[in-house]
């Protein structure tokens, strides 16, 4: 396959949810970085690569993408001019704590299969187009072609119900970035690109690309089945919504929630409600617990009345619900109403669950 012919699954993604979550600061300020994805920290949190690594299991591994990923997750709320560099010192801390765990070889391993990722969108690094050997009219080609792409590929992403005209105005221009770098290139700056990328690695199918999620803040207030934080629930797939009982798009999904303690408990599903105030009386712990129990919650509810836990996962949608892995990792999230206007939401976490379930 053609080094210049495949679309990082990262980028894929995040095009896929960006109606339904912020994606983690992808976004950037300088005009070049505007089009390069900042991939490192998801691509280290993927099993394929810690894999690649000798990294999977490493438990000083994980000790770093904790710590890591407490700025990195809250981080997507930032304005865009912060995200760059919020990740940028985050990428730095994450090679700096890597040299005592991987070679050389391994390290350089890492940024090869960053290069990778990036795609084309890479050639607009300066190190990497210095190494190619661009000059600065065929950077300036290429970053022009991004730009376009990626100004179509915004206003597409404001539209709400699709439009189909803008859908092939944005096909058109990444049929157009493929010709101008595929015309701009010589076999020599192929080359080059090509020792800088190293072996092939499969970035189409990296799926575990999200941080850790935040442990809970245990405000020793609690009603429904109990408490139950994350480290206990290892090795099961967790729900975790926050919601106001208050809140009228909360209480919409109150059903698939005591739905999904019921009959998904049984295949090794932790359903968890987070209750943070949005309203006076939701301040009120008395008043929380007396509605949890009229709505029939049996499963973990944390009355989270400072908005410990809401900061910690730099929630900022009522309702809001998550979806974590058996090892910890968020995997997806949903924000608002399930079946808002002949959406389904619930089918789309219970599929996924399913999926979860098997790893």
């Amino acid at each position: 396959m053609s080094l210049f012919r495949f679309t990082s699954v990262l980028e894929q993604i995040v095009l896929a949810v960006v109606c339904l979550a912020t994606s983690v600061a992808l976004a950037q300020t300088d005009e070049a970085e505007a089009i390069v994805p900042q991939n490192l920290l998801k691509l280290i949190h993927t099993s394929e690569v810690q894999r690649e690594l000798g990294l999977e299991g490493d438990k000083r591994l994980l000790v770093i993408l904790k710590d890591l990923d407490r700025v990195w997750w809250p981080a997507r709320n930032l304005p865009e001019s912060n995200q760059v560099e919020a990740i940028k010192g985050l990428e730095a801390r994450l090679l700096d704590a890597l040299k005592p765990l991987l070679t050389p070889a391994k390290l350089s391993r890492l940024r090869e299969i960053e290069v990778q990722s990036q795609g084309t969108r890479s050639l607009l690094r300066p190190e990497i187009a210095k190494a190619v050997g661009l000059n600065d009219e065929q950077s300036l080609t290429i970053r022009k072609a991004f730009i376009e792409t990626d100004a179509l590929a915004r206003k597409l992403a404001t539209k709400s119900g699709g439009a189909p005209d803008l859908e092939k105005q944005v096909q058109s221009a990444r049929d157009e970035e493929k010709r101008v770098v595929n015309g701009l290139l010589t076999a020599s700056n192929r080359q080059a690109l090509g020792k800088l990328i190293g072996e092939s690695f499969d970035t189409m199918s990296l799926k575990r690309i999200y941080p850790l999620a935040p442990e809970l803040s245990d405000s020793g207030e609690w009603v429904g089945s109990g408490r139950a934080l994350l480290e206990s629930e290892r090795g099961k797939v967790v729900l975790v919504h926050f919601y106001a009982f208050q809140c009228h798009n909360c209480v919409a999904n109150f059903e698939h929630y005591k739905r999904w303690h019921k009959t998904l408990s049984k295949k090794g599903v932790t359903v968890i409600g987070i209750q943070t105030p949005e309203t006076p009386a939701e301040r009120d712990p008395t008043l929380v617990k007396q509605a949890a129990t009229k709505n029939g919650f049996e499963f973990p509810v944390l009355i989270d009345l400072k908005s410990t836990n809401w900061n910690a996962w730099g929630n900022t949608m009522w309702p809001t619900v998550y979806i974590v892995d058996k090892n910890g990792y968020i995997r997806y999230w949903w924000q608002g109403e399930l079946n808002w206007q002949g959406a389904t939401g619930d089918k789309t976490i219970e599929k996924l669950v399913d999926e979860l379930l098997t790893e």
